[in-house]
């Protein structure tokens, strides 16, 4: 089965839309749908924003449903100047900018019990993401996604996550999603569509694109979906 988490109603309803043989659970406040999509299981979940509600519902997830990989989808803000607006971006690894235990000689973002700042996504989902989201017309870029309780609207943040983890995106939830998979080995993946420039402009941006952002998002899950089920008819 595979499991596919959003954190915002635009970025999983058109998902949650297309699941048929429909089941729902409700679980610690999370509506998890489960059923078919193009001839593949699937589990789709709105666990909302943060790291905290993502971990959550990522967890219950995994110990309520037989999901045997993850992706994290929706929308993020761009951190490098090469990343524009309705751009695709694929996670290499994920970190969590907002932990900080630098005071007893930790690297900022590291992350005690996986002993990691950085948690590398699966190589082969990822890779599988961006040939469809290629395929599909887009443009993407792989790297760093950083995570982090903040709503990213300030340059200073900004360049702070970019000089710390070199990170090409910033969102709230990619972060934890891979936090847990990674402490339940678990494989995962990290797609974002681009909403914004995590600048003093996001606040103007984020609402005019969001919606637009999110359908690219949507789109190209859906498509992978497809491809996973030529694949299973192959077998």
């Amino acid at each position: 089965m595979l499991g596919i988490i959003g954190a915002m109603d635009v970025e999983v309803n058109a998902i949650k839309e297309r699941v048929t043989n429909k089941t729902t659970a409700v679980i610690a406040g999370v509506q998890f749908v489960c059923g078919f999509i193009e001839g593949v299981t699937v589990c789709v979940a709105q666990c909302s924003p943060g790291k905290v509600n993502a971990a959550l519902c990522t967890q219950a997830m995994i110990d309520n449903f037989d999901v045997e990989k993850i992706i994290n989808v929706g929308v993020g803000c761009s951190l490098s100047k090469d990343v524009v607006i309705k751009n695709v971006v694929i996670a290499t690894d994920v970190c969590q900018y907002d932990i900080d235990i630098t005071a007893l000689g930790e690297p900022l973002g590291f992350i005690n019990g996986l002993n990691t700042v950085k948690i590398k996504t699966d190589p082969e989902l990822s890779e599988r993401l961006a040939r469809t989201a290629i395929n599909y017309g887009e443009k993407i870029h792989r790297g760093t996604i950083a995570s982090g309780d903040t709503f990213i609207a300030d340059n200073r943040l900004k360049e702070k996550i970019t000089d710390n983890f070199g990170a090409l995106c910033g969102e709230m939830e990619g972060g934890a999603i891979g936090h847990t998979c990674a402490a339940n080995n678990i494989p995962f993946a990290v797609l974002r569509s681009i909403s914004d420039g995590g600048d003093l402009n996001a606040q103007l941006d984020y609402p005019t694109f969001k919606k637009i952002a999110a359908e690219i998002s949507t789109a190209i899950i859906v498509e992978y979906i497809k491809s996973e089920q030529n694949q299973l008819a192959l077998l």
